[in-house]
C-alpha cells in the first residue's frame, strides 16, 4: 500500500518555477530515499508536500487522499511527522517539554523516544538551546515521532554533525525500519544512507530522474547526479 504519492508535481517560489514534474511514492514500512545534488529540488519537494510551498499541477496523495491544496496543519494531522532541516527545537523549553508540546496519542510516548536516544534522558531537564547540533537533531526526530506519524519525513538528517553522532541517529533509524516505520529522508552520505533504504528517487533541477533500488544506482549514475 502506498502511503504518498506525487505525480509530476510543479511548484513555484514566486514567479520562478522550482519543481518541474516531480513523481515519488513511499509504501507502509519501507524507506525511501531522496537524493540530489544540492539546489535540485529536495527540501522543496518535501516542503510542497507539507503545503509549505503550493503545488501549481500535480497531485500529492496521502492514505489515498488529494492533500495538495491543504493548509500545512492539516497535513501534519493526517500522520505526516516532519524533522525540518535545521531542527528548529523550540530553545527554551526543555528536551522533556519539546517532547510533550506536539505529542499525540499513540505508541511513541516519551519514555519510549528516550529508549531510542539515551542521550535525551540524560538531558531531559536541559533547555534545547544547551544541547549539542547532534542532540538537537535527535530532539528534532524524537518530537516528530511523538505524534506518532504514519509517515517520518527527514530533511538532511545528518548534516553537519560529528561522525559518532551521525552513527547513532543512522542506527535509530535502522531500528525505526525494523519497527515498521515508514520513512522517507534526504541525506547526502551515500555510504550510510544506502544501506538503509528500499528504494531511492532522485532529483535533477527539480524532476525525477531515478527511481529505483539503491543498487541500480551504478557508479555512473551516482557520479552524474550526485557527485559534486
Amino acid at each position: 500500500m502506498s502511503l504518498l504519492e506525487l505525480e509530476q508535481v510543479e511548484s513555484f517560489y514566486g514567479a520562478s518555477q522550482a519543481l518541474f514534474g516531480v513523481s515519488l511514492d513511499v509504501k507502509e514500512g519501507e524507506v525511501v530515499a531522496l537524493m540530489g545534488r544540492n539546489g535540485m529540488g529536495k527540501t522543496t519537494t518535501i516542503r510542497t508536500i507539507f503545503g509549505l510551498v503550493r503545488a501549481r499541477s500535480g497531485s500529492i496523495r496521502f492514505l489515498g487522499q488529494e492533500i495538495a491544496g491543504q493548509r500545512a496543519h492539516r497535513i501534519a494531522r493526517l500522520g505526516l511527522g516532519l524533522v525540518p532541516e535545521g531542527r528548529r527545537c523550540f530553545p527554551n523549553l526543555t528536551v522533556a517539554e519539546n517532547l510533550a508540546v506536539a505529542a499525540r496519542a499513540g505508541t511513541w510516548t516519551q519514555g519510549r523516544v528516550f529508549d531510542l536516544f539515551p542521550r535525551l534522558s540524560e538531558r531531559r531537564d536541559q533547555y534545547a538551546s544547551t544541547l549539542s547540533g547532534g542532540e538537537q537533531q535527535m530532539l528534532a526526530i524524537g518530537r516528530a515521532l511523538t505524534t506518532n506519524p504514519r509517515l517520518l519525513v527527514l530533511d538532511e538528517a545528518t548534516e553537519g554533525l560529528a561522525p559518532v553522532i551521525r552513527r547513532d541517529i543512522w542506527e535509530a533509524l535502522g531500528k525505526l525500519k525494523a519497527a515498521g516505520q515508514s520513512i522517507l529522508v534526504v541525506d547526502k552520505t551515500l555510504s550510510e544512507l544506502l544501506p538503509v533504504a528500499d528504494r531511492c528517487f532522485v532529483l535533477e533541477k527539480g524532476a525525477t530522474v531515478f527511481a529505483g533500488p539503491p543498487a541500480g544506482l551504478t557508479p555512473d549514475l551516482q557520479d552524474r547526479y550526485l557527485g559534486v
